[in-house]
């Protein structure tokens, strides 16, 4: 592997959202970051910012369904700035319906990105990696990768899809004993510009269910990720630990609390502009920038308790054992 300060970096679905602030956090370690996406705008304003937070990036339109273009696109990064020492899949798109109200190859379009996007990336990347025998592979997914809601169904089925085909990758891995790294970091609600433009045939406008995080906290999330990536997965925030285990424990009372939640909670009270860009087709970024960030600033946060706290548990563990033995000394003090 390359050294840190100049560690290469392959990030899909960089023009924008999570993709674009994971970018970013990567070049403030340094990196060289290869920008993959198919908005021209998006991709040229966060070079722009790669490289004003001290990396170096590479911009490269392409579309992940597309083999033959992730090929392509690993070797003009790799004839650059050499060998892709982290490859990050997060390249996505999406439709806001019912299931009743998408059309078949609308429901196509959103597996063949979301899914086998990564797919298709992970099948071009993996033999070099293997070849050298250095490497690490992130999945970007989601708390929906585990639990389904109301329409978002092309979505959850591809983050579901996403969850298989990560485990049993990394169980080859481990069974060839394998020095290539593969871990997944599941996403709670964030703020990304996904919700204005986003194929919606809701009433209302869309939006992220509360809580919303910014982007730049699930950036950092995936650079930790990447740099320790012998744990399977990572869940950042606490909504995405919450709906987790409520899932494994009483997932058919969840399924009642979302059929009465989950429909209003993924609308705002605005009705849905009908004019609003569309990116399932082509990019909606590619003249218009629309930024890492989405509409819901003024309801995101910054940080993640439980984030923090995943990334340090032993310390957490640590600290607990320490006040679990001065507590016990405490006790035999007073008998």
């Amino acid at each position: 592997m390359n050294s840190t300060a100049q560690r290469v970096v392959a990030v899909t679905g960089a023009s924008g959202g999570i993709g674009r602030a994971s970018a970013v956090e990567f070049a403030r370690t340094g990196a060289k970051v290869a920008l993959i996406a198919r908005g021209g705008a998006g991709l040229a304003a966060c070079a722009r910012e790669v490289d004003e937070a001290g990396g170096q990036a590479l911009t490269i339109e392409a579309d992940v369904s597309d083999p033959e273009a992730i090929r392509s696109a690993i070797e003009r990064t790799e004839d650059e700035f050499g060998a892709i020492d982290v490859w990050v899949n997060v390249a996505f798109t999406s439709v806001f319906a019912r299931f009743d109200d998408i059309e078949p190859e609308e429901y196509r379009r959103v597996t063949e990105v979301n899914y086998l996007g990564y797919v298709y990336s992970t099948m071009a990347i993996l033999p070099r990696m293997k070849k050298r025998g250095s490497g690490t592979i992130v999945h970007v997914g989601s708390t929906l990768a585990y639990r389904g809601i109301p329409l978002q169904g092309a979505y959850c089925g591809a983050k579901h899809a996403i969850q298989g085909f990560h485990e049993s990758l990394r169980v080859e891995l481990l069974h060839d004993k394998s020095p290539i790294n593969v871990t997944m970091v599941q996403m709670p609600a964030v703020n990304t510009p996904q919700f204005s433009w986003v194929l919606s045939r809701l009433p209302k406008q869309a939006q992220p269910v509360p809580p919303i995080y910014q982007p730049e906290v699930a950036g950092r999330a995936v650079v930790y990720a990447a740099t320790h990536p012998r744990r399977r997965e990572y869940w950042v925030g606490g909504s995405t630990a919450g709906t987790l285990i409520a899932n494994a424990i009483a997932p058919g009372i969840l399924d009642r609390y979302l059929a009465r939640t989950g429909f209003d909670s993924q609308q705002t009270s605005e009705d849905c502009d009908p004019d609003q860009p569309v990116n399932l087709w082509s990019p909606a970024d590619e003249d218009t920038d629309f930024g890492a960030r989405g509409a819901f600033s003024d309801r995101s946060k910054d940080s993640s308790l439980q984030l923090w706290a995943s990334q340090n548990h032993r310390v957490l563990a640590a600290a607990g054992l320490g006040l679990g033995a001065g507590l016990f000394a405490l006790l035999l003090r007073r008998r």
